[in-house]
């Protein structure tokens, strides 16, 4: 099981690799074309607040709360099967419809709710307003795209969900070459391209479905049984699932009190941070959750715990080392994806500084995601629920605590030390209902861990130019020697890990019993 499980997510893994990528390439053009200025900062506010109930509503709670209800009306044969898939794209549909419509009429009001700086700027205030208009639809199409997605993974098709996010990259890329010069106000193209993305990457899953006869027409069904069971699981869901995510809207609203700029900056090292973050992180949620709740249908208590075991393992083999060359290529990273036209070395300066702080929290991000499903798998959703809100009061007292002395850092920072509360406690929730039981040889599995990324620190100490040498180089000789330095480390990582005695292979195999 663990190698099929492997197989799976190496497969979402290289298809969310491709999407980060164009990601990658999005963020380019838009630096180069916007900068972190005025219109940056309110277009990453307009999207991100559709962007936020997308997470609530789509791969956060919706999710963790269909598809193990998915898996146990697949149990029931093929007809509930599609009954609920009926019943629930209808209802969800009209609810997204209505939430879309009050959205789009209240968009003004919700700019102040989300980002109440820009009220001293009437200009910053109406721009936001307007660009929101445009992209809260994408929160209807979005959430229908990942109702499809759901479907797909449960019936082991990954590769199609995971390479879905592509066509927003290129939707997102074309508008802003193309459509932006057309425009009075050049940054509503990035808008219109949040739009035109959210139709095409939910027109594209469709046929995918019909292929797997799991397209059934939709229809109302509130009072269907699995649709108020998919509710009952999702309303606390909705919380606990997204609390990162919540936490990141607090950094945006306190944010828009600081010097213009700050949200990029923002902005900018939380995409960095996202990259590795949805390759490996959320690729294993994405796998494992199913997994995870097939196995609690059928009753197999040690193999729900081996899964979580074998999940947790390759976090650390993999997120350790992610986390490391984050914080220590920070400032080269920036100044390589994203210092130019309108992007400069300040920028890229105070754009470091916020990425060293969320990459303390990688580790802890991609625990959550894989301690998460251990609990929406058993249809348990109030317990991370409780969990989320100890996080957020504690991210909202450090946001303002360090915001008075590290400025947009501070955020960064309360952002990613409430992650780790968050996935602590998740951890040890785990541990105390006896839900997961760690293998045999840990401690000796993180000893070799420490000793590998150690050396690995110290190699990219050592080797990585100063920040003056980068600021001279063109884009191709930065592209050159960050490659160099980031396969030389992984390739010296591994190789220390395989010395020590952590074979990559072995891991993909099931434990020996």
């Amino acid at each position: 099981m663990s190698e099929k499980l492997f197989q799976s997510t190496a497969v979402v893994s290289i298809m969310t690799f491709i999407s980060r990528i164009l990601g990658f390439l999005r963020d380019i053009v838009i630096a180069r074309m916007f900068g972190a200025g005025l219109g940056a900062d309110v277009f990453f506010v307009a999207f991100k607040i559709p962007n936020f109930l997308r997470r609530l509503f789509a791969e956060g709670a919706f999710s963790q709360a269909f598809i193990p209800v998915l898996a146990e009306f697949r149990e029931r044969g093929d007809k509930p099967l599609k009954e609920l898939i009926a019943q629930t794209s209808g209802t969800l549909a009209v609810i997204l419809m209505l939430i879309s419509a009050v959205g789009m009429l209240a968009a003004p009001l919700i700019i102040m709710i989300f980002a109440p700086g820009f009220i001293s700027d009437p200009y910053k205030l109406t721009l936001a307003g307007e660009l929101l208009t445009i992209t809260f639809p994408y929160l209807l199409f979005i959430s229908l795209t990942a109702l499809a997605g759901s479907i797909l993974n449960s019936f082991g098709k990954f590769a199609v969900p995971a390479f879905t996010p592509v066509f927003l990259n290129l939707s997102l890329i074309g508008s802003a070459i193309w459509l932006s010069p057309q425009l009075d106000e050049p940054v509503k193209a990035l808008a219109w391209g949040v739009f035109i993305g959210g139709v095409v990457q939910l027109l594209f899953q469709l046929p995918f479905l019909l292929q797997i006869q799991a397209l059934p027409r939709p229809r109302w069904g509130w009072r269907s049984e699995g649709v108020k069971k998919i509710t009952k699981l999702m309303i606390p869901a909705m919380f606990g699932v997204s609390v990162a995510q919540i936490n990141l809207l607090l950094d945006t609203l306190l944010a828009s009190f600081l010097v213009t700029g700050s949200i990029s900056w923002l902005y900018y090292s939380d995409r960095l941070v996202e990259f590795p973050l949805g390759v490996f992180g959320i690729a294993l949620s994405t796998v494992i959750l199913p997994s995870l709740s097939k196995k609690h249908a059928t009753q197999s208590s040690e193999g729900f715990s081996d899964t979580i075991d074998w999940a947790l393992r390759w976090v650390f083999v993999i997120g350790t080392p992610a986390a490391i060359g984050l914080i220590a290529l920070s400032q080269p990273l920036l100044t390589t994806l994203f210092q130019y036209g309108e992007f400069e070395a300040g920028d890229a300066y105070k754009a470091s500084l916020s990425l060293m702080a969320y990459g303390l929290g990688l580790l802890p991000f991609i625990l959550i995601k894989v301690l998460a499903p251990g609990y929406y798998a058993r249809q348990d959703t109030k317990t991370p629920v409780k969990i989320g809100v100890i996080a957020m009061i504690s991210n909202m007292v450090l946001n303002i605590i360090l915001m008075m002395y590290l400025a947009h850092v501070g955020l960064a920072l309360a952002t990613s030390l409430s992650a780790m509360l968050n996935a602590g406690l998740l951890y040890f929730g785990l541990r105390r209902r006896q839900v997961y039981s760690p293998n045999p040889g840990w401690l000796l599995f993180i000893t070799k861990l420490f000793v590998a990324n150690g050396l690995m620190l110290g190699l990219l100490l050592w080797l990585t130019p100063a920040i003056a040498e980068w600021q001279d180089w063109t884009a191709w000789q930065r592209f050159g020697q960050l490659m160099l330095l980031i396969v030389g480390a992984a390739l010296a990582y591994f190789a220390i890990l395989s010395l020590l005695g952590i074979h990559i292979k072995a891991l993909m195999r099931p434990r020996q019993n």
